[in-house]
């Protein structure tokens, strides 16, 4: 019998590629049978921290736009320490990826303008825009404890899941 649990083996001979992929593959698998955003971008931070947990990712998890405040985002569901509650759109990496609706690839945060710290010990970062019907929902963001801890690989898969997400969610 299989269970979710088991979604977050990910099998450590397979290559960059074919993980990112196998990834997809299992957040579409959970998201088959539940539309609710919570539920799935839980299970999907979940799948983001494990498969990226051996590459020094600290911090895997989502923004959301705030239904009160258009203006900024609000923590979304996450795996790691204690985040940031809201940020701005058009500040730090979130807020950019937001703004610009488009992806922030940061091999070193400490050299981007006004970068947001929630974590002191980060030193590298992606940001995925999550896109639906023509409009921002929130950001995907992954935090790393290395420098260039992501690469194009990992944006194109990174996009192709966001692009998932807003298909599977009723935000």
């Amino acid at each position: 019998m299989s269970h979710h649990a088991d979604y977050s083996n990910f099998d450590k001979s397979l290559s960059q590629k074919d993980a990112l992929e196998t990834l997809i593959l299992s957040y579409e698998a959970l998201a088959l049978s539940q539309s609710n955003w919570v539920a799935n971008l839980a299970n999907c931070s979940s799948l983001l921290y494990h498969y990226y947990q051996d590459r020094g990712v600290n911090w895997a998890g989502f923004y959301v736009l705030d239904p009160e405040n258009t203006e900024q985002l609000i923590l979304g569901p996450f795996m790691g320490k204690v985040a940031c509650q809201s940020i701005k759109i058009g500040t730090g990496v979130c807020g950019t990826a937001a703004s610009e609706l488009r992806t922030q690839l940061v091999a070193d945060v400490e050299k981007f303008p006004g970068h947001i710290a929630c974590d002191g010990m980060t030193k590298s970062e992606i940001v995925v825009p999550i896109i639906q019907r023509g409009k921002l929902v929130g950001v995907m963001d992954l935090d790393c404890l290395n420098l260039n801890g992501f690469d194009e690989v990992d944006q194109q898969y990174l996009e192709n899941l966001a692009a998932k997400i807003a298909e599977t969610c009723n935000f």
